[in-house]
This record gives C-alpha cells, structure tokens and sequence, in this order.
C-alpha cells in the first residue's frame, strides 16, 4: 500500500493563497481587465498612438497577472486530483510526479507571497536599469558585462520584455556601462533591491600571474514612467552631445548621429540613448530617464539616500551589497540579508529569484529587527 499524504502540505498552500488572492483583490483586477478591454477594443484607439500603448501594455500587465493567479488556482485543484489517483491505483510513478508538482508550486506561491510585499508608490511599474563598472579595470568592464547578462537572463526566465536602450562597450573586455528597460508588471518593486554595488572576486583571466583580482559595478534601478515626470528640467542646465551608436571594440553600427548623451550640468547625471531611430526619440527617452532620476533625488531628503537612488553609487570598496566569489569555496552572498547561494554559474545564468525574496523580504522587515 502507497505511503502516500499531501493533504496538509496542499491545505498549508492554499490558505497562503486566499490570502494573496484577498491582497491583490482579485474581483477589482478582472473589473480593471474589464475597462480596459473596453477602451482596447475602441474604433479610435490608435488616433493617439502614445495613448494607445499605454492602454495595451497596462492591459497586457493586468491579464498576465489575473493568468498567473487562474493557474495556480488551477494547478491547486488539478494537484489534489493527481493526488487522489495516485492513492485510488497505488501508483508511485504518480505520487511522484504530485510531490514535484507540490515543489513548483510551493515556490511559485512564495514568488506570489513576495509580490504582495511590494506596495510601493512605483512598485508595480517596469524598471530601466543601469549598470557601470567600477574599479577593477577589464576585471571590472566584464564583471559589468556578467551582470548585464545575468538580468537579462532573469527576464528572459520569466518571459519579460527587455529594451536595450543603451550600451558603452569598453576597448578592452565587457562593457563600461549599459541601460536597458525590463516591461514587466512589478518589474521595478522587484528590482529595485538589486540596486547598489556589486563585487566579484576570482583569479583574473586578464593577468598573467594567476593572481586574485576584486572588481566593482554598480546597479542603478528606476521605475519606467509611461510620460515625462513633472520636473523642471532648463535649457540652461543640460548639456546635449550627439553620436553614432557603436558596437563592439568601437565598430560603428549607425551611419548618423541618432544617439544622445544628455549631462545634467548642476548635478553631474548623464543619461545616453542609442536604441531609437531618430535622434528625436532617443532625446525624448533619455529626457524621461533624468527626470525620474532628477524626482527620486527631490524626493529623498538626505545626500546619501539622494546618491543611492540616483545610482551615483562608488562600485568600489566599502560599499557592496553583494559578492560573488568565483574561486575556492564557489558563493554569492547577499551582505545585507545574508542570503547565500553554492552555485554562482546559476546565479550568473539568471537564477535571481532566491536572491530578490530575500531582498524584498529584508527591506520590509520591522524596523527594529
């Protein structure tokens, strides 16, 4: 006779899920599906063409969300039926596949779980992120390229869309720094903890004496704003530079000077865009970008919070949030929670998830915990 109960494993499952299903109120999610289907479906929907993209991504968002919350509900209901059936035929090949069906779940309920903590003003919004090497030379430009890779791993995981916006690639290896913008509900919230400074230790594959090498890059995450935020930028106070968009080891990809570097002359911030066509757009792009950093900056009261949330973060000594040791004992450990994980190639391959929770999770811990 099987050996063979789930029952409180699944019961435990399902009261966190009620209690997910009670925080992102499910009924008001499918009446805002609801409306916005309505002004989709509209004849003259894409007279305003900016207007338009905002109706169909939000309702994008909003329907891969409701999805997510009517499969796992599903997967519930369709995992106690495995379950019974494995007892009725006392069937171990089914028993088996229920209790890895039981695992997908837990974590993906926990993915669920966290969600819910993210309840801030811009949490629910896409994110552009940023990353800069820092000290470390090549070690440091292609740490940079890692990271980039590895975010971008993250999102392909969880199929989200990405827009590189921009890239610098350095003379020797990596990049110097890279923009890109990840379209996804929550995108920001959940991010927005990987902001900081990055350290990598390992033998150097640049040096000729085997030495250990520790290089710096830093993180910068913003919420995507779906218009220009309302923050007075004068002509006077921006410094405008056009180019042509490079790609590796400097080869040009463009024939014109479509790409834009905007330097923010009283605060030092520098914003380029080379992923649109025209140098009109790419203007209009990098100008969202430093006015949402320009508002975080006005928002936070403190120089030091100002810098953080800026992303004008050192990426060196004294100030990383997370290391990632690639030689000896194989470790990423997040300094702030101090989360751990054995495996740094499945980190670097997008494996993020365990990381971010524990992010999340920390950051809205009780004050004084």
């Amino acid at each position: 006779m099987l050996d063979f109960d789930l029952s409180a494993e699944i019961q435990a499952l399902r009261a966190t899920f009620a209690d997910i299903q009670a925080v992102v109120d499910v009924d008001a999610l499918r009446k805002e599906i609801e409306r916005l289907s309505d002004a989709a479906g509209a004849p003259d929907l894409w007279d305003d063409p900016d207007a338009a993209q905002k109706v169909t991504s939000a309702l994008s968002h909003r329907q891969s969300e409701l999805a997510r919350i009517d499969s796992v509900e599903s997967r519930l209901d369709d995992l106690e039926v495995l379950v019974g059936l494995a007892l009725e035929m006392d069937d171990e090949e089914s028993a088996e596949e229920a209790r890895k069906e039981l695992a997908e779940l837990t974590e993906t309920i926990g993915q669920l779980e966290v969600q819910t903590l993210l309840d801030g003003e811009y949490d629910q919004r896409g994110a552009v992120v940023t990353i800069r090497s820092g000290a470390g030379g090549d070690d440091a430009t292609d740490f940079a390229e890692m990271l980039m890779r590895m975010y971008l791993r993250w999102a392909e995981r969880h199929k989200y869309p990405v827009k590189v916006m921009d890239t610098s690639y350095a003379e020797g290896a990596g990049i110097k720094s890279a923009t890109f913008e990840i379209d996804a509900p929550y995108a920001y919230g959940t991010l927005s903890v990987e902001a900081g400074t990055h350290r990598l230790a390992r033998i150097s594959p640049f040096g000729s004496a085997d030495k250990r090498q520790t290089s710096f890059a830093a993180v910068e995450v913003i919420p995507v704003m779906e218009e220009a935020v309302e923050v007075d930028v004068p002509e006077g106070d921006i410094r405008v530079d056009v180019f042509r968009s490079s790609g590796p080891g400097g080869q040009s990809v463009n024939t014109t000077d479509s790409a834009v570097r905007i330097t923010h002359l009283p605060t030092g911030l520098v914003v380029s865009m080379q992923n649109e066509k025209s140098q009109i757009q790419n203007r209009a792009a990098a100008m969202r970008v430093l006015q949402t950093r320009l508002m975080l900056l006005q928002r936070e009261e403190e120089a030091a919070k100002k810098k953080e949330l800026a992303g004008v973060i050192t990426a060196s000594w004294g100030d990383q949030m997370r290391s990632y040791f690639l030689y000896g004992q194989q470790l990423v450990k997040d300094l702030r929670t101090g989360y751990e994980v054995g495996n740094p190639a499945a980190v670097f391959d997008g494996d993020l998830d365990g990381l971010i929770a524990a992010g999340i999770r920390w950051r809205k811990r009780p004050i004084d915990e």
